[in-house]
């Protein structure tokens, strides 16, 4: 019974140990980028303001020979809103059933893009979810398809080219846009926009050379974002750069180690993706196959800072009277799984289900997320799937479960002779220790299996706290209700009255109702078994449920739901065995003991 505790003690701390963390480091520098990002948005406004400079300009440095032209805005911010913003060029119309937004001709650029199924917040009045944004802007964020050339191709189109439409202006799933551009050495670009119903744009590059020679040019693209996400990346999920090309693989770069190590080139490669990820949106480019490319991970700080993923492909070469044609894709929205998996599969893009973090630990945890889904599907609420993933869990090791629980049962039957034994041999633990080997052999116990429970549950926990916390699918899921959100923390708190009391507390005191049913119900199920006779696990015994209610407050509302529940189906079933196997039920003893009254030392 004693190796049982200990092995509890130590599980329960390790969970401890993750609601610390959390707490203490993940909410608090989330708060502090916040603040960080809001006083260098004011910085940099006031200083353009003072200066007088051009929005919508680039007065950057000249880019170098053969390289990718400098990205455009990086020395124009403007106050300005979003629409005053986009206001200022030209633009081609993107309506699809999941994306609202335009093109910008300046470039042919996206740059404005809103995904029409995910607002910021769960109300019902919330804004759209604005993923791409006008360079002019301190938040920018666009991706970018161009050409890199030389003396014998003249300009060729980059940031600053203004495209001409070419017939339909509005870019739907079944009516492309096409862009054209001319240029002073006989050299039309035709350049052809197309979108599915989700979030894949195609972009088709058509080289037509009506010169006297051959030309050489090579495609670049870019996807350059000027801030970054408002809530601090964890080491739970990546959130920055990130890629999957050549042998090399995936590559990774949160926003603070590239704005140590400024710039990352991997080998070349002749497929993959990359681009720039947060918890729930990402846009990513995938080149095309039929040309090597090189691609590049980057930090500038010339004019204002930003990030980037770009790639460069070896030079095109289009002979007079010739044509020649490449083509990329560029995603962006949401980071959907079925979705994500569907572009992987169809489009063959290498590994493109990386996008999403499933960490270390997928092979556990993707399931988990499949088994969900599953469920969702039929019952048409997470929450009670969640509800419903526990109890087949519970029903996968129902055998072990029974065994463990079984051994426990015969572990109190025979805790009598085990204090014998420990008042027997209190001076002689080597004797103490043989003597109980001993009492397990006779009585035929295995003194660990009472901790596969416990064991049993940590991986499911972690791995259903991660599905919380990445899928999107998650993301303002209601359950019933105050929870509007299983991916949220629970709103309500025991200190404000569950809301009768107008006060905003802070977030230590936002103890809400399913926070208290978890705790009930660990206190309950810890009160099961007898209590240490050691003083000081008998305290943690007792105090652990309220410590771990105050942690477990600030997780997901789903995880805390997952678990209160989880309690409810050991206490029940930890019951029926020990009353099968004649072991007495600890649990009215000692909710008795512990209000009833201790007697003074006087008595």
């Amino acid at each position: 019974m004693e190796n049982n505790r200990n092995f509890f003690i130590t599980i329960a701390l390790s969970v401890l140990i993750l609601a610390v963390w959390q707490y203490f480091y993940v909410l608090p520098r989330s708060e502090a980028q916040r603040e960080a990002a809001r006083v260098e948005q004011q910085r940099v406004e006031e200083q353009k303001k003072a200066a007088g400079t051009n929005p919508g300009t680039d007065t950057g440095t000249p880019a170098a020979p053969g390289a990718i032209p400098n990205a455009p805005g990086t020395d124009a911010v403007t106050p300005a809103g979003r629409e005053q913003a986009l206001a200022t060029t030209t633009r081609a119309k993107i309506d699809t059933p999941s994306l609202e937004g335009s093109i910008n001709l300046t470039g042919a650029r996206l740059d404005d893009l809103k995904l029409k199924h995910y607002t910021e917040t769960v109300d019902k009045n919330s804004p759209e979810i604005s993923l791409l944004n006008p360079a002019a802007l301190p938040n920018g964020y666009y991706a970018e398809i161009g050409f890199v050339g030389n003396d014998k191709t003249g300009a060729v189109p980059g940031p600053e080219t203004v495209w001409a439409v070419d017939g339909n202006a509005t870019l739907t799933p079944t009516t492309p846009v096409t862009l054209t551009y001319s240029n002073d050495k006989g050299l039309t670009f035709k350049r052809t926009f197309s979108v599915d119903t989700n979030y894949m744009f195609t972009v088709s590059d058509t080289v037509q050379n009506a010169g006297t020679a051959a030309v050489s040019l090579s495609n670049y693209g870019r996807v350059t974002r000027f801030d970054k996400p408002a809530v601090a990346s964890t080491y739970v999920l990546h959130e920055g750069l990130i890629g999957f090309t050549g042998t090399e693989g995936l590559q990774e770069h949160k926003y603070a180690s590239i704005e140590k190590d400024k710039q990352f080139t991997p080998g070349k490669s002749t497929d993959g993706w990359l681009g720039i990820t947060d918890k729930y949106w990402a846009v990513t480019l995938v080149p095309s196959e039929k040309q090597p490319f090189q691609p590049r991970y980057a930090y500038f700080e010339d004019g204002r800072h930003r990030y980037q993923s770009d790639f460069l492909t070896d030079p095109i070469t289009v002979d007079a009277g010739q044509s020649a044609t490449v083509e990329s894709e560029i995603f962006a929205g949401a980071k959907e799984v079925g979705k994500i998996n569907a572009y992987a599969e169809d489009r063959h893009i290498k590994r493109f289900d990386l996008l999403i973090d499933w960490g270390w630990f997928h092979f556990i945890t993707k399931p988990m997320f499949w088994l969900i889904d599953t469920l969702y599907k039929f019952f048409g609420n997470f929450g009670l799937a969640i509800l419903a993933t526990t109890v087949i869990v519970k029903a996968i090791f129902f055998p072990l479960a029974n065994k463990s629980y079984a051994s426990m049962a015969n572990m109190k039957k025979v805790q009598p002779k085990m204090l014998e034994i420990r008042e027997k041999y209190a001076d002689d633990k080597m004797k103490q220790q043989q003597a109980m080997m001993e009492l397990y052999k006779t009585e035929k116990i295995n003194p660990l299996a009472g901790c596969w429970p416990v064991a049993l549950q940590i991986p499911v926990f972690f791995s259903l706290y991660k599905v919380l916390y990445i899928t999107i699918e998650m993301r303002h899921a209601p359950f019933f209700g105050w929870i509007q959100d299983l991916a949220a923390p629970d709103p309500t708190s025991i200190f404000n009255l569950f809301g009768l009391v107008p006060v905003t507390l802070p977030h230590m005191l936002m103890i809400g109702v399913w926070p208290l049913i978890m705790g009930v119900t660990m206190f309950l199920q810890m009160r099961m078994n007898p209590t240490p006779p050691d003083p000081t696990q008998a305290a943690i015994f007792t105090w652990m449920p309220v410590i771990f209610t105050f942690m477990m407050a600030g997780f997901p509302a789903g995880l805390v739901i997952y678990w209160a529940w989880n309690n409810t189906l050991s206490i029940l079933q930890q019951g029926v065995i020990m009353k099968r196997q004649g072991a007495k039920i600890e649990l009215w003893d000692n909710l008795i003991a512990l209000f009833r009254k201790k007697p003074s030392p006087a008595e």
